[in-house]
C-alpha cells in the first residue's frame, strides 16, 4: 500500500505505524462534568466500519509526522491524506 505523504510524496506503508481511529484527535475536556464518562468512551469505544474511514498513521521511518489517512477498509484504497495537525486545527483544537 502506498501512502501519498502531503510533504514527502508517495511512501510505502511499511514506513508508517497504524495508530487507530482518527477520532483520537478529539480528546475530551478533562474539566467537563462528565469527563469520566467521556474518557471511558474515548479510550474504549470504537467503530469497526466497512468502507471509508479516517485513521491515524505515524511516519516512524521518515519525518515522524502524524497523518490522517482516509482509507476504504474494504478495498484499502486511500482517498485522502492530511497532516494530523491540520485536521486537529480544522476541528477546533488549539496549537
Amino acid at each position: 500500500m502506498i501512502i501519498n505523504h502531503p510533504l514527502l510524496g508517495p511512501r510505502d506503508a511499511a514506513e508508517f505505524v497504524y495508530l487507530g481511529d482518527a477520532s483520537l484527535i478529539d480528546r475530551p475536556d478533562w474539566q467537563a462534568e462528565d469527563a469520566a464518562e467521556r474518557f471511558h468512551d474515548y479510550g474504549y469505544l470504537r467503530d469497526n466500519p466497512a468502507g471509508s474511514h479516517q485513521e491515524l498513521w505515524y511516519h516512524e521511518q521518515g519525518d515522524r509526522s502524524w497523518l490522517v489517512v482516509t482509507r476504504d477498509t474494504l478495498s484499502h484504497e486511500i482517498t485522502k491524506v492530511e497532516l494530523a495537525r491540520d485536521v486537529a486545527r480544522a476541528r477546533g483544537r488549539g496549537k
